[in-house]
């Protein structure tokens, strides 16, 4: 049996898999942002553990045979995160998540650094980790004065799991520290923030062995034997693991908390003035790019508690058939936007309300909103030398057929929907966890799963969604001057 823990922003997931890739079982553990301030996002690494807890105490219950033979364990987790921990492995302060934007005045000065874009290939994201390393240094100096290791969100876990400092290169890519190209700590960098390789974990691949689980807890699982812990991967990256998103221009989209357009590589191929994110893949000698807007689900999950309304009520009072754009547009801005804008100040907005606008008319407004963002994402991909042809869709939006619809439109590409079965970022922390346990090759194992069916492009709306894309393509440099 292989495990797979997924830590995300809302809950850990725990996923059983056995050496077919079979799924045996999953548990969830809960967790809960705090946001103090404006911009502000937060959670406790002790609560990480907890949740994790929960999650294979879950899998105990059901699944105490098949837990009891697990021989690998693989990690995936949200990225960017800054874990601060002092010589005593003690937490020094809540963890800064990857939405969280304080550090946008320090992520400029960093990204006005060349070397950064040149060495990293990406801008430096406010979300990015080293900014809001610098933001630490300024504004808690005897926080920055105790770090001993930064750690991301999973490799915190990792921490608890092994008692080992160990990242891999696809969530690290994320920090702004790493030279992507070469696939390791870049200490010109480091020094830029003024920090130092010893401050950084260990590096490996994604599919490598990185550490064996403590004694202690096999014990309280009920394992015996050794246990390998595998690198893992960043959310995303293992997400395209689990839909076996590895090879060159394969293609999905993720409409989680955040919304993303992935697209695996052969090769590197950064460009920064993009806002395309260019990565290390969890695979050796892999690359990915992708398109990330802050708000996908979280979007719709507003508008709910607006009008309490459950999100699945909102969505079915669409009805099955895309509706032509009304006029009203949605911009999906509501914590600032990745890309295509680099935009941590930018907010969201409803434009062209008038007295006929019901809450039917609002919420296809917002479904068009995300779509037309994740359309600005697959126009920066593909102005970063990337095409795509059709996208596979996963996450929970991806259950709303009108969604998927809306976005195959905006798009102007198929939408492959997978079949029944979990194939995300658990699901690919598991693969992982059998490719370190057993040497598999990755190739052989991350293989895409069977697609139950497509969603063309509606094309009788394409001419009206083109329209609509223009106009709300048109909003943002409008009221760019309103935020800044």
């Amino acid at each position: 049996m292989y495990l797979g823990l997924d830590l995300g922003t809302s809950g850990v997931k725990a996923m059983l898999i056995d050496g077919d890739q079979k799924i045996v079982g999953s548990a969830n553990g809960s967790l809960d942002v705090s946001r103090p301030h404006s911009g502000w996002s937060e959670q406790e690494p002790s609560h990480w553990v907890r949740a994790s807890e929960e999650a294979v105490a879950g899998l105990k219950a059901k699944h105490p045979k098949e837990l009891a033979a697990v021989k690998g364990i693989g990690l995936s987790g949200q990225m960017h995160g800054a874990t601060l921990i002092d010589a005593a492995d003690t937490v020094l302060r809540p963890c800064i998540l990857w939405n969280d934007t304080r550090s946008y005045v320090e992520a400029a000065a960093l990204d006005a650094d060349p070397r950064f874009r040149a060495l990293t290939g990406n801008i430096v994201f406010p979300g990015f980790t080293a900014p809001k390393l610098a933001w630490v240094e300024k504004h808690e100096p005897d926080v920055f004065a105790k770090i001993a290791k930064v750690l991301l969100p999973k490799d915190y876990l990792r921490l608890w799991l092994t008692g080992d400092y160990i990242s891999e290169m696809s969530d690290s890519a994320g920090t702004s520290w790493l030279d992507t190209g070469k696939r390791a700590w870049s200490s010109e960098l480091l020094a830029a923030t003024n920090l130092s390789e010893e401050q950084m974990p260990a590096l490996v691949e994604g599919t490598e062995q990185a550490g064996k689980l403590r004694s202690e807890l096999a014990a309280q699982w009920g394992i015996s034997g050794d246990v390998v812990v595998a690198g893992g991967a960043g959310d995303n990256a293992a997400s395209a693991c689990g839909m076996g998103t590895v090879s060159d221009s394969a293609a999905f989209v993720s409409l989680g908390t955040s919304g993303v357009l992935f697209a695996a590589n052969g090769s590197y191929l950064p460009k920064p003035e993009s806002a395309v994110h260019a990565f290390c893949h969890a695979l050796p000698n892999t690359w990915h790019q992708m398109g990330v807007i802050l708000s996908a689900t979280d979007a719709l999950n507003w508008h709910s508690g607006v009008t309490g309304k459950s999100a699945a009520d909102l969505t079915g009072e669409l009805g099955e058939t895309l509706k032509a754009p009304t006029g009203v547009t949605f911009l999906p801005y509501l914590s600032g936007e990745r890309t295509p804008h680099n935009d941590a100040v930018i907010r969201g907005a409803f434009i062209g309300l008038e007295h006929e606008s019901s809450r039917v008319v609002l919420t296809q407004a917002v479904l068009e909103g995300v779509a037309f963002a994740i359309r600005d994402n697959l126009e920066a991909l593909r102005s970063a030398g990337t095409g795509i042809s059709r996208v596979t869709a996963i996450g929970g939006g991806s259950r709303s057929r009108y969604w998927l619809a809306s976005i195959a439109t905006a798009l102007g590409v198929p939408v492959d929907l997978p079949a029944d079965g979990d194939f995300g970022a658990a699901f690919g922390a598991a693969r992982l966890g059998l490719i370190a346990a057993t040497g598999a090759d990755p190739i052989a194992v991350c293989t895409p799963p069977v697609t139950a069916g497509t969603i063309e492009p509606v094309s009788a709306l394409s001419a009206a969604y083109e329209d609509a894309y223009k106009r709300y393509r048109a909003l943002y440099p409008a009221i760019k001057s309103l935020a800044h």
